[in-house]
């Protein structure tokens, strides 16, 4: 069976319309039928086609106006053309302006269905990968990043605006920030999204197969090297090469590294020549490369190459304001990765906790955190108490009026807080919390009572 469609067909000759038009119906396609070039027009601006069959010479707008109109409305239309034998030339020029297919009259029904279903399935292919590719970016580009502070809008301002640049950019930040990350938004927002996003971290492997990895070997070039490998760069060629954490790089592939960034050729181990490659730069590092550059331990001259253009990573403490929708982005990725988990949310105070606690190891800690929880907690939503198990031991104790800042208590809720954080703050013993806060030991019974 056919793929099924709307179909529009155009010949100024009206049996030629309606003789098509009865196969193409009963291969369960929905044809509509013009009979000249200026209606065929007309028609395709007011309702979409899945495709056109359009006869190439008409008197006034012909096959060729049409098909221009109908590529100007959408690039993505088959337009399959009909020509007399004399004609052929044109269709030849049909076709490079765009034509899917031309039929020479007279022409067999069963060819045009089966053009027509390849056309159909092609352009359905071609939807289908760009809504996958968008998907891809949104997942990949400024999509995937999450944050609505001062920090993090700066942060994606600066990504649109280097994305289309070609020199290297140098990332900097503590580890958990997501690096990699923006190395990606940066690929996916720029010209290089269709090509290749390769990462590689240079901490992963030893200084002899990091060179490997990164230029290549030809079969037999050391011990072990029983087949040939491109290597990263070449990978990535048309696209972009991340070096996450390059200040570990040894320093014999640091020079390595700054001539492929001057010439743009790599030479594989073992091999006699170089190769073009056309890769833009997007490093990480975690450390301070001007101190390790005043130590001899970073290529000063590789690092003025790299630091051309340079992007902040803020820590996590420095945007507090994003941990409540970073909390809901992890729990729902956390929900897909464990279908069987209870946890749907965390409460407002347990939102309002994780805000006030340092966070050494950033955005990566965090993520690590709701995925723990999302295992282990049986709560539908996640409180203070199924929370603080799960908290570091170094993790500093949560205060009522930090939590009040966050969460947006009442001054009723905030008072019965802070009294039951008094009270345990004394022990227990609520004759010493009531003198503390200058309160009858009474007024604490009554506020326990109320709070349930």
């Amino acid at each position: 069976m056919s793929v099924e469609g709307r179909i529009l067909v155009v010949d100024d000759h009206v049996d030629m319309g309606l003789m098509l038009r009865e196969p193409l119906t009963d291969a369960g396609y929905v044809v509509d039928l013009a009979t000249g070039g200026e209606e065929a027009i007309r028609m395709a601006r007011a309702q979409a086609y899945d495709a056109v069959l359009c006869d190439l010479r008409m008197e006034g707008v012909d096959g060729l106006d049409v098909l221009e109109a109908v590529r100007a409305l959408d690039s993505d239309i088959p337009v399959l053309m009909m020509t007399a034998f004399g004609g052929v030339e044109s269709a030849v020029e049909a076709m490079k302006r765009g034509a899917y297919h031309y039929f020479t009259k007279p022409f067999r029904l069963d060819e045009v269905l089966l053009f027509l279903e390849r056309a159909l399935k092609e352009r359905r292919l071609q939807v289908e990968n760009r809504a996958l590719r968008r998907a891809a970016a949104e997942r990949s580009g400024l999509g995937a990043l999450v944050g609505r502070s001062a920090a993090m809008r700066n942060l994606y301002e600066l990504i649109d605006r280097v994305a289309y640049a070609q020199a290297a950019v140098l990332l900097r930040g503590p580890s958990g920030t997501g690096k990699e990350l923006v190395a990606r938004a940066l690929h996916f927002q720029g010209p290089r999204a269709s090509g290749p996003f390769v990462a590689v971290n240079c901490t992963a492997l030893p200084h002899d197969l990091l060179e490997s990895e990164l230029f290549g070997h030809l079969k037999g070039a050391f011990t072990g090297a029983t087949h040939a490998r491109r290597g990263l760069f070449v990978e990535a060629d048309g696209g972009t090469l991340f070096l996450d954490e390059i200040g570990d790089m040894p320093l014999e592939l640091q020079a390595r590294l700054l001539r492929v960034l001057e010439d743009g050729e790599v030479r594989a181990v073992g091999a006699d020549g170089s190769r073009t490659v056309d890769v833009r730069i997007v490093a990480a590092t975690h450390q301070d490369l001007d101190a390790r550059v005043r130590e001899g331990r970073f290529r000063a001259d590789l690092f003025y190459r790299l630091n051309v253009v340079t992007l902040l990573l803020p820590p996590l403490a420095e945007r507090r304001e994003d941990i409540p929708l970073l909390v809901e982005h992890f729990t729902a990725r956390a929900r897909a990765r464990n279908p069987r988990s209870r946890m749907q949310s965390l409460s407002p105070e347990a939102v309002a906790a994780l805000a006030t606690l340092p966070w050494p190891g950033n955005v990566r800690e965090l993520e690590n955190l709701i995925e723990r929880l999302a295992v282990m907690v049986a709560s539908e939503v996640v409180g203070l108490e199924e929370l603080r198990p799960h908290l570091p031991p170094e993790a500093p104790e949560v205060q009522p009026l930090v939590m009040a800042q966050h969460a947006l208590w009442p001054l009723r809720r905030l008072e019965a807080e802070y009294i039951a954080w008094m009270v345990t703050r004394c022990g227990g013993n609520k004759t010493r919390a009531a003198e503390v806060l200058g309160i009858d030991v009474s007024t604490i019974h009554r506020r326990e009572r109320e709070r349930g």
